[in-house]
């Protein structure tokens, strides 16, 4: 049975006009967070006057991706309205999971009492069995160290052909989400124009929703076609995986401004750790053009997980890469 969420108020109808309260439940995973978003958008739209909107997290002991979501999409809300937003009675665990997401900089935080706090309250929220599995771990410490080495090998030759080719920058770093959303910076080899962050609104979208791509990006310099023809450019990667933002085997890992536009059922993507190849990569990644069927590919790696299928999806990864299909926009 889901908890629902709960909303009071002052038996003041004027002080109603300009403050609420709303109980969060036990547990603000997707269902209840969905519950959340819909409770924090009524409130706005029938009182537009509201100055203050108060979450009690007093019995709250779990939360999960979704919903970190709906607490971003709150706060966005309350932006917009010129709302104060305060959280209250913070237990351990979700402010554990506050500060990971660096959102306790974000919002007006009360702690909970010490007495209210239990012994389960030290435990690491765990959104998903693989986020704290030493075979997974262990996996990729051993993968990402082999990847390191091949990286070092195909370093020399990879930095001298860009830079013959525009004299730029061997490397490019990129803000982008891991787990829950904290946030992280991926390494790639550069395969496109140094400025090509500036230059991202004169190409236009081909994929539907927050995703963005363009298979004829005019931003991708020569050298970067074969660069990412052969994957080449996603080595540096394995720093990223060996460092543990990243594992070998997950979601594709998505920037801020992405997940600014999720919806709260959309960060589900988010309960596990993004990966250097995954669902999207063996079944087809350059001709996704929904978003839909990408938040499908990352749920379903999520139910069927195991070390084993990590394995399988690495020996489909290697197989893609040989075959004429390889490559990536």
């Amino acid at each position: 049975m889901v908890d629902s969420v709960k909303t009071s108020s002052p038996a003041s109808a004027l002080v109603q006009s300009e403050f609420q309260t709303i109980q969060l439940p036990i547990s603000v995973a997707v269902v209840e967070a969905t519950a959340f978003k819909k409770q924090c958008q009524t409130l706005f739209a029938e009182q537009p006057n509201l100055s203050e909107l108060v979450l009690d997290f007093s019995s709250t002991r779990f939360i999960d991706s979704s919903g970190i979501g709906a607490l971003v999409i709150c706060h966005r809300l309350s932006a917009t309205h010129g709302s104060k937003l305060r959280l209250i009675n913070v237990p351990p665990q979700v402010m554990m999971v506050l500060s990971l997401t660096e959102l306790d900089k974000v919002f007006d935080i009360t702690l909970a009492a010490p007495e209210e706090s239990g012994p389960e309250d030290q435990v690491l929220p765990e959104t998903h069995p693989s986020v704290n599995s030493r075979s997974k771990r262990a996996l990729d410490i051993v993968g990402g160290l082999v990847g390191l080495f091949l990286t070092l090998l195909v370093y020399i030759p990879v930095a001298i052909i860009i830079k013959l080719d525009d004299g730029g920058p061997v490397f490019f770093a990129q803000t982008r989400c891991s787990w829950l959303g904290k946030r992280f910076k991926i390494w790639k080899f550069r395969s496109m124009v140094t400025d090509a962050e500036a230059r991202k609104n004169e190409v236009a979208n081909e994929v539907e929703g927050p995703l963005f791509k363009n298979e004829n990006d005019p931003r991708i310099t020569k050298i970067g076609g074969f660069l990412r023809k052969t994957s080449l450019d996603e080595f540096p990667q394995f720093w990223n995986v060996v460092k543990g933002d990243m594992s070998l085997v997950g979601t594709r890992p998505p920037t801020p401004d992405e997940i600014e536009q999720y919806e709260v059922g959309q960060w589900q993507r988010l309960n596990v750790k993004p990966g250097m190849t995954g669902e999207w990569q063996v079944n087809g990644r350059s001709s996704i053009t929904k978003f839909e069927d990408v938040i499908k590919l990352d749920l379903r790696y999520q139910e069927n997980w195991s070390f084993f299928y990590d394995i399988k999806l690495i020996v489909r990864t290697v197989l893609v890469l040989f075959s004429k299909e390889s490559g990536a926009h």
